[in-house]
């Protein structure tokens, strides 16, 4: 118990002396709930209406099938989005728009895709991956934040596809891939933090359900109530301009410039992804571009303590 208290004064001490310049350079805004976050980005180009080898199921209708078994069953900790390309006479590209689960809403959300076009991935990831960076800067970098791609083939905008994907994956955003019914594996295959097969529908639903397995495998016995708990002494401003100090890093928009966490909003035109241009200007700035000098020398110092106060309360308790 004495180096749980040594530690937790030390902890204190740091975060009296960065408060004061932290909160001045941000607003305080309220600690968000902890949530998982999942985007799934859906294919619902024209060759999603073919069946599967040896199935007679369509593409489409296997992933529906699939994502509205798996989806009833994730818990209300784990929000999800659902987004698709390329579906035919959809006012809203956000079917489902990153959020908690709503079974009635999201079960009628998956049914209404119906395959028409292109493949324009590269658009899409970065769509996606820019509502997941948005929740994360709400959330001060706590839960996970996931995007996973359910697709039947290559994009028609393999530019996009190659400038984006290691930006998101730089920014710590998880990237899996479930190739439907492919004849040789998808391009991001060997990019993405997950790529899996699925040639027939028992092993699409096989593959989204290990997917949603990962969220709460990788969960640690010390919860994030927990570690609030462990701040609760902490006046409130001083816990919050901590925590924006934390997450303020690589939460702007994939391939723009860096933007303030105070200056991420739900994007007017959330409603129609398909009207958004793709980013023209350069991604290849580092993935700590916008960092402020004073802050990076902190926030090793603040992650180093927090994880030292888990391990020493972890010590205590036994």
């Amino acid at each position: 118990m004495n180096l749980l208290k040594t530690v937790t004064a030390g902890f204190v001490l740091l975060l009296g002396c960065v408060c004061s310049a932290v909160a001045q350079e941000e607003p305080f805004a309220a600690i968000e709930e902890y949530h998982d976050n999942v985007v799934i980005v859906l294919d619902a180009s024209g060759s999603m209406k073919q069946k599967m080898r040896g199935s007679g199921v369509q593409k489409m209708q296997a992933a529906k099938a699939a994502l509205k078994s798996v989806l009833r069953n994730v818990p209300q900790t784990t929000h999800i989005g659902l987004l698709v390309f390329s579906a035919k006479d959809l006012e809203d590209d956000w079917v489902y728009p990153l959020g908690p689960r709503e079974e009635e809403r999201l079960l009628e959300a998956i049914s209404r895709p119906i395959p028409d076009s292109a493949t324009p991935l590269g658009e899409y990831i970065k769509i996606g991956a820019d509502r997941l960076l948005e929740a994360r800067a709400r959330q001060y970098g706590y839960g996970t934040y996931r995007l996973l791609i359910v697709t039947d083939g290559d994009a028609s905008d393999p530019q996009l596809v190659d400038r984006y994907t290691p930006e998101v994956l730089a920014r710590g955003i998880i990237v899996d891939v479930i190739g439907v019914d492919m004849k040789t594996d998808h391009t991001l295959a060997s990019m993405a933090h997950s790529y899996r097969r699925a040639n027939d529908p028992d092993s699409l639903e096989r593959a989204i359900r290990e997917v949603f397995a990962e969220l709460s495998s990788n969960a640690d016995d010390f919860s994030m109530k927990e570690a609030f708990e462990l701040i609760a002494p902490i006046p409130v401003e001083c816990a919050v301009a901590a925590l924006q100090a934390l997450s303020t890093s690589g939460n702007r928009p994939i391939g723009e410039n860096a933007r303030r966490p105070s200056e991420y909003r739900e994007p007017a035109n959330a409603g129609n992804a398909s009207q958004r241009q793709p980013d023209q200007s350069s991604s290849q700035a580092p993935a700590d571009a916008g960092n402020r000098p004073s802050r990076n020398l902190l926030l090793p110092g603040i992650v180093f303590l927090l994880l030292f106060l888990v391990i020493a309360k972890k010590l205590s308790r036994r």
